[in-house]
């Protein structure tokens, strides 16, 4: 039987939030480190808006998909969902439960640019 979509119930806001996440995971310049023994990520370097929109690697993203990287009660919820832990705003570390979560398609809000 194929995983429940979802199965931790993650309002939309929470979804985006954690697929941005898991892009900025596989981004050098947003990883400060990785453990190799439990698998957690720690990012820095959250990227910031200008304008109407910001960048993931060589994606631009529209500001207002974007709120829950700013919004410390979307972290807590995340966090209290076992998917990442942290210090809003200082610290964020990606659990491998967060990083392997499906968070259905990037396209509806991810365009590529070469700007």
């Amino acid at each position: 039987m194929p995983p429940k979509y979802n199965p931790r119930g993650l309002n939309p806001l929470q979804l985006r939030t954690l697929a941005i996440l898991q892009r900025l995971a596989t981004l050098e310049p947003h990883v400060a480190a990785v453990d190799d023994a439990s698998g957690t990520v720690t990012l820095w370097h959250l990227p910031h808006a200008h304008g109407d929109h910001f960048h993931v690697g060589d994606a631009v993203l529209r500001t207002r998909d974007a709120s829950g990287l700013r919004n410390p009660s979307v972290w807590a919820a995340l966090a209290r969902k076992g998917l990442i832990e942290g210090e809003f705003p200082h610290i964020l570390k990606l659990k491998p439960d967060g990083r392997d979560y499906a968070t259905g398609d990037l396209g509806l809000f991810m365009e590529h640019s070469d700007h």
